[in-house]
């Protein structure tokens, strides 16, 4: 029950996205703006410790419910790990009613094409397994586009769907995340391109089968919105990109039925040096900002 449960949270429910899955190589700039210095940790072990407090103080917070929150999208390591005595995705959904969600991309590979393909996964499949196991609804991989360049980013696409059918043919839900660099010359052609790739590929995903997509506030407002209630497609989110919390809901408003995927502009003004009563002030505060952009 709880997978048609969760599907219909993330395609009727009015809310947002927590994207909570910074990973090895952007984990000490997250520790660092939360007011944790590098000389805090000596090795990776003790830095993913530190990490799993930060996301655990987050997620234990009275103010992060799934009353405003959809989901929470997690790396591995804070998959593989407890809350509270529960792994982490039990406790997101039986306590919280968060719908988990998994990070599944190695990262980037080098620019090509004025854009940056994800690594390759030769290790998916496991990590599919697993997550199965864990009770995770659906995972998410991103790519990089960074020039308006029509060839990489057919390539996007195509390498994100291909992967995203065999995250479907595993039983999850992907996401399928083409980030537009918010500092691209050519932005807005570059979401043009990439609307009709994402399209393209759309129409070749058989019947009955379907991804949610994250892209980046783009620069012509609602230029998703045919994406928004499309039979294929469970929900669009935007990723914050780089744009300050109060940016990104401006744009965000302008956009809708998207709703916000944040992760820098979720955490912003959070600090481990707050007493509890005044870091869920700022957390409700900036939840509740987002909740309304999302919804508007």
């Amino acid at each position: 029950m709880s997978f048609e449960e969760q599907l219909r949270q993330m395609k009727t429910r009015p809310g947002f996205v927590a994207a909570l899955d910074q990973s090895g190589g952007s984990t000490p700039g997250a520790l660092r703006a939360y007011g944790i210095k590098e000389g805090a940790w000596s090795n990776d072990e003790e830095m993913f410790a530190l990490v799993h407090q930060m996301r655990t103080r987050i997620i234990t917070s009275p103010s992060f419910t799934g009353e405003r929150i959809l989901a929470a999208i997690l790396f591995e390591n804070t998959m593989d790990r407890d809350i509270e005595g529960r792994p982490t995705a039990d406790y997101l959904w039986n306590v919280k009613r968060v719908v988990p969600l998994l990070k599944v991309d190695q990262g980037l590979s080098a620019e090509k094409d004025g854009v940056q393909l994800m690594k390759p996964m030769p290790g998916l499949a496991a990590l599919l397994d697993k997550a199965k196991t864990k009770r995770i609804f659906g995972t998410k991989m991103r790519s990089f586009i960074k020039q308006a360049n029509r060839t990489g980013i057919k390539n996007i696409a195509a390498q994100q769907f291909e992967a995203a059918r065999q995250i479907i043919a595993a039983g999850l839900v992907p996401i399928v995340e083409p980030e537009v660099d918010i500092h691209c010359p050519e932005k807005a052609e570059a979401e043009e391109l990439l609307k009709s790739a994402i399209l393209e590929e759309l129409d070749r995903l058989p019947a009955r089968q379907v991804v949610m997509l994250k892209i980046t506030l783009p620069e012509k407002d609602d230029l998703y919105a045919g994406f928004v209630g499309h039979p294929k497609v469970v929900r669009v989110l935007a990723l914050s990109g780089g744009y300050t919390r109060e940016e990104g809901n401006t744009r965000l408003r302008r956009n809708h039925g998207v709703v916000a995927s944040f992760s820098r502009a979720l955490l912003e003004g959070l600090s481990a040096q707050q007493s509890d009563a005044e870091y869920d002030v700022v957390l409700d505060a900036s939840i509740q900002s987002i909740f309304e952009a999302s919804n508007t």
